[in-house]
């Protein structure tokens, strides 16, 4: 059982350093690419491969929360679990509302944003849905920090607990 919680808080912490990385890559493709429309189409793939490998990975950890564990309290079972539908509702809201209708509402200005006025309805709504959008992935970043340590913590704890066990035997 160590090993499928290794892989666990494996499958978490490559997730969590690409959304930590995703940052950077936002960040240097608005600063050297030669137009902000550019910088946001990679920006748009990049994230589009975050949301979704979070959300197989978020599935995929869910499903693995219900492999009979021993000695684990029902509180922490049920706390990772809920930090795994945050994570996992997060990404998909990200990719599946939020993504979407940012798509929808540039495909509607027909041009760069940088080229509509900052009053214009659509550029507003553009600026807000970004807005939540960095939010709710922030949420999942946060809820899979949460999660890297609590599975950190059980797996050690299995660890003591070995330990104790072999020293009694």
């Amino acid at each position: 059982m160590k090993f499928i919680s290794d892989i666990r808080l494996l499958l978490v912490g490559l997730w969590l350093g690409a959304a930590v990385f995703f940052i950077a890559v936002a960040q240097s493709a608005f600063a050297v690419l030669p137009s902000r429309e550019m910088a946001g189409s990679v920006v748009s793939r990049t994230l589009l491969i975050i949301n979704l490998s979070g959300l197989i990975i978020g599935l995929i950890l869910l499903a693995t929360s219900f492999v009979k564990r021993l000695n684990t309290k029902p509180f922490w079972l049920w706390t990772e679990r809920i930090l795994l539908v945050i994570l996992t509702a997060s990404c998909a809201v990200g990719q599946f509302v939020i993504g979407l209708w940012l798509s929808w509402i540039r495909s509607q200005i027909g041009r760069p944003i940088e080229e509509v006025a900052v009053d214009d309805p659509l550029r507003i709504q553009f600026n807000n849905l970004h807005g939540y959008s960095v939010w709710v992935l922030l949420t999942a970043m946060i809820a899979a920090l949460v999660l890297f340590f609590l599975i950190a913590r059980k797996s050690g704890e299995k660890i003591i607990l070995e330990k104790k066990n072999v020293e009694f035997n």
